[in-house]
């Protein structure tokens, strides 16, 4: 490879090994490139340098160090992804040590930092009155509202991970006879989750708003993009807190995806 940017070489690994050898998920690659758009631009910052200029002698282990504590300190990012964008960095800088091996030494130290320890919480159970006060905290008179009132609703029927959810597209929704999400899963397996009529009237009326430009994301931001793990932790947090006015025991119970997902199994089970 004759080009000594990083940006050349990380273009290579996202078309190359991440879609063209690994065939990696879309929440995959949308893991990566989130992961380099933020190390990109606290690199260009520290650095005083375009993006597009950075090379690997400015890639030291100390960069990358100071990289992931900005990520706990300023960005409030838990141990947990903290250490899921460490891994995304470490599986390209291991791609890069083939194609620059006079920067092996440099990568190595890169590949040398540790994980982080993170503390395994039990998953939290929540009771059904619970989950109606999450239903029932977004504000349906406004767009975002409604969006997150569906994608709640959606979550805790169907159990999908967080992923799945991110990937979802109008077009994987089918409200006929037998109403159905079809989605690719763990193992980029296919498969169809049941919806009930409610959900299934909810997702009428949300799919009959008119998207954010011509995004065709079942659930977008504002600007027609999917949402990040990060927008999708602030969605709960935000309800949770306004929940808890009305149901007091949510305001100390942790609410995540996982604890959606968590909750639809344990419906199953019990049903």
């Amino acid at each position: 490879m004759n080009d000594n940017t990083f940006a050349s070489l990380l273009e290579h690994c996202f078309t190359r090994r991440l879609m063209a050898q690994r065939q990696a998920s879309p929440h995959t690659i949308a893991a990566y490139r989130d992961t380099f758009r933020l190390f990109l631009r606290f690199a260009a910052e520290q650095l005083r340098r375009s993006p597009a200029d950075l090379a690997f002698p400015d890639l030291k282990v100390g960069l990358v160090e100071a990289f992931l504590d900005d990520l706990e300190q300023h960005r409030r990012n838990s141990a947990r992804s903290r250490n899921l964008r460490l891994s995304a960095l470490r599986s390209s800088f291991h791609y890069a040590a083939y194609h620059v091996p006079e920067h092996a030494g440099c990568i190595q130290q890169i590949l040398s930092i540790p994980a982080k320890r993170q503390e395994r919480h039990l998953v939290g159970v929540l009771t059904r009155a619970e989950v109606d006060a999450l239903l029932a905290a977004p504000d349906r008179r406004t767009w975002i509202g409604r969006r997150d009132h569906a994608w709640l609703l959606v979550a805790f029927q169907t159990g999908l991970r967080l992923a799945e959810m991110s990937a979802l597209r109008r077009t994987d929704v089918s409200l006929g006879s037998g109403r159905h999400i079809r989605c690719i899963g763990k193992g980029r397996k296919e498969r169809c989750t049941p919806l009930t009529e409610q959900t299934a009237r909810v997702l009428r009326a949300w799919i009959k708003e008119p998207p954010p430009g011509d995004s065709q994301r079942l659930f977008p931001t504002v600007h027609g993009q999917p949402m990040s793990a990060d927008a999708v932790q602030y969605l709960f947090a935000k309800h949770r807190a306004a929940a808890a006015r009305a149901c007091p025991s949510l305001a100390d119970k942790r609410v995540s995806p996982h604890v959606a997902r968590h909750y639809s199994e344990s419906r199953t089970m019990s049903g």
